[in-house]
């Protein structure tokens, strides 16, 4: 390494997440001339997962960034360079190359004091040669006589107008086919079929013949006909100025980023796993109390309770239950992986797009700890922060699709998971209450499943877990 090398030392886009290839520069922190510590934040990008933001390792002053806002940039490539040692005075952050080039490459020792006064060394070889006032001497012509010996020379030829170049000559079109008495050749057709053409107003020499020995039909002249008729029915595009109104009340966003990856994950699970949903509706009544007491109980003080914290350990508990829901589908290996853990995810709106972290060893959890970890992932992913390692490794999933006032919907698996759990809004009811019509408070969920691991019998159990706990809560501890 250089010593200017060492001076300039560059940072490069770093791989934030798992395996990720590229990352975009959402805002710069720092500007050229600014200094800059160990571990400050220089930059914010968001990768195909979250937003995050990068520390540069090392000390100096900003010289240059790379890239502007809004750029995409591979992994490993540099963002920003930084003069490790401002005090040493100017100096450029690329060594010269003309110095590195080995001899074997340098032009001839004649031509060396031209190429020094007049041409500057690139990065690639030398730049164009300056402007010279010396022509380079003409061809004489081949009709002109020698001069006799007596003729004075002359002092310079009078340059000759410049003449532009001869195209060459076009290629001569292909010789039309003839029949064998010097005329061009006509399709072959026998009178009647002739005669229908012209009715139709078909070109014979148009239609493709399907005949033996290339022939035309009858049938290819109607179906020539039908073509045409169909050409004429086709309806006329839009007037220009239409489209251009059009085109001046839509929007066109780049696809990238969280949504980039959304999409991806979503068609590859859609079209991979064999989805299956099963819906039950239920009465949360008691639930829905119980999510009343609790807000007010000392030891959840300050925590996050709401209907979807007991939707979580409902599921919990059925996983305990039938516990091979919580497993995944090895396509490579052609194996089924069980898991003895649950990461639960939570599927989360950001404005960025939709993001499903999740809550490690949520199974392990009590309910305040659940509590807990529920409230800082939702306010982590709304603010943006949530890291590439808390998306990573989820096992089942739960979308609350109800806090947008949505009865139930089919979602989609999450990629490497077996299962996710939609929960409806929660709505008073006419329900069947101890034999009676009685207003309640009714849900509806919606699981969907991988069939390839999960068959409807177990599909069925899991789901029927779910409503008979959040019905009467109390199978919480009688299950657990």
């Amino acid at each position: 390494m250089t010593a200017v090398e060492q001076r300039f030392r560059e940072f490069k886009m770093p791989d934030v997440g798992e395996g990720l290839t590229e990352a975009e520069i959402l805002k710069w922190f720092v500007a050229p001339g600014d200094t800059v510590t160990d571990g400050q934040v220089v930059c914010e990008v968001e990768t195909a997962k979250a937003a995050v933001e990068l520390p540069i390792p090392f000390d100096g002053v900003v010289h240059e960034l790379r890239f502007e806002e809004g750029a995409t940039v591979d992994v490993g490539t540099p963002i920003i360079s930084v003069d490790t040692d401002p005090g040493a005075g100017e100096a450029a952050p690329q060594a010269a190359p003309a110095a590195e080039a080995p001899a074997a490459e340098k032009p001839a020792a004649a031509a060396e004091p031209e190429e020094k006064e007049g041409r500057q060394a690139n990065l690639v070889g030398y730049g164009a040669a300056p402007a010279s006032t010396k022509r380079r001497p003409r061809k004489p012509q081949r009709s002109a006589p020698a001069p006799s010996a007596g003729a004075p020379a002359p002092q310079e030829p009078a340059p000759a107008p410049a003449r532009p170049e001869a195209a060459p000559a076009p290629a001569p079109a292909p010789a039309p086919e003839l029949n064998g008495s010097g005329r061009t050749a006509r399709p072959l057709a026998k009178p009647p079929v002739r005669k229908l053409a012209k009715d139709l107003g078909i070109d014979l020499e148009t239609v493709t013949p399907s005949g033996a020995d290339g022939i035309i039909t009858r049938e290819d002249v109607h179906a020539a006909a039908e073509a045409v008729q169909a050409a004429r029915e086709t309806p006329v595009a839009a007037p220009s100025a239409a489209g251009t109104a059009a085109s001046a009340r839509e929007r066109r966003v780049p696809v990238k980023g969280v949504r980039k990856a959304t999409a991806q994950a979503m068609v590859h699970s859609a079209f991979t796993a064999p989805h299956v949903t099963e819906f039950v509706t239920v009465d949360v009544t008691r639930t829905m109390k119980l999510v009343a007491d609790l807000k007010q109980d000392p030891e959840l003080s300050g925590l996050r309770v709401n209907p979807l914290l007991l939707v979580a350990k409902a599921l919990l508990v059925a996983i305990r239950r039938n516990p091979d829901i919580n497993a995944t589908w090895d396509e490579d290996n052609q194996e089924i992986v069980y898991k003895d853990y649950v990461n639960l995810g939570i599927a989360a709106a950001t404005p960025r797009g939709l993001i499903v972290p999740n809550i490690k060893d949520a199974g392990a959890k009590t309910l305040p700890e659940l509590a807990s970890a529920l409230g800082e992932l939702v306010s982590t992913a709304r603010e943006g922060k949530t890291t590439p390692a808390a998306m990573s490794g989820g096992t089942i999933t739960i979308t609350n699709v109800g806090v947008f006032g949505i009865d139930a919907g089919t979602p989609i698996i999450n990629p490497g998971e077996s299962a996710i759990l939609a929960f409806g809004a929660v709505k008073l009811q006419p329900w069947v209450h101890k034999g009676e019509v009685k207003p309640r408070q009714v849900t509806t969920l919606a699981l969907s499943f991988d069939h390839r691991l999960v068959d409807g019998e177990l599909g069925s159990k899991v789901l029927a877990d779910v409503a008979a706990v959040l019905e009467r809560p109390k199978r919480l501890i009688t299950w657990a």
